[in-house]
């Protein structure tokens, strides 16, 4: 970082971090036992669509990692790709929800890919479903761009409404097994994604 941008209050971008996802297996247990949120086997990558040639062999690519894993871990369940009314990308991977570990390694694989194809500037989030007892949802949500994860939990009874005191409880409760985003205005409601 140089003197000028020290000056106008400029800092570098945090540097995408695939790693931090690694503790979203250790995040699971401590939600389950400070909140009662255990893992429903979805996950998920949200990236922006681009087109040509390259990009669609690198969908093809993920695709058929993923679904040789289905075809010898899952009895053929094969990952799903949607598009949202934004221009994203979803796909969803499913996993035994008795093995976060699973899910989370299928994350990192997916990212990994279009990061080392060039499509990391297009990489925009990942998460990962969690459900109570009472059938609440929750999904820990990480930015690719920051780093960080948040939670985002959608108010029971429907509608485009959150459940704020939630989000907070799951924050203070893995402060200390994830990185979790400090800015509020970050935590971005995720409405209809999939493996909400």
């Amino acid at each position: 970082m140089g003197l000028l941008d020290v000056i106008l209050g400029r800092s570098k971008p945090v540097r995408p971090d695939l790693d931090q996802l690694f503790g979203l297996p250790s995040a699971a247990v401590t939600l389950q036992a400070g909140a009662g949120f255990t893992p429903t086997g979805l996950g998920s990558v949200c990236f922006a669509s681009v087109e040509g040639g390259a990009f669609a062999r690198l969908q093809q690519d993920v695709r058929a990692l993923l679904d040789a894993d289905a075809e010898l871990e899952r009895g053929g369940v094969p990952v799903e790709f949607s598009a949202d009314g934004y221009g994203y990308t979803w796909l969803l991977a499913r996993r035994p929800a008795d093995d976060p570990a699973a899910l989370v390694n299928d994350l990192h694989a997916v990212n990994t890919l279009l990061q080392e194809g060039g499509f990391g500037p297009q990489l925009l989030c990942s998460l990962m479903g969690f459900r109570d007892a009472g059938e609440r949802s929750l999904v820990l949500v990480y930015l690719y761009k920051r780093g960080t994860f948040y939670p985002f939990a959608p108010a029971a009874g429907g509608g485009d409404k959150r459940d704020n005191a939630l989000e907070l409880q799951v924050r203070a409760l893995l402060e200390n097994d994830l990185r979790i985003e400090q800015d509020l205005a970050r935590w971005f409601p995720v409405w209809g994604a999939p493996g909400l």
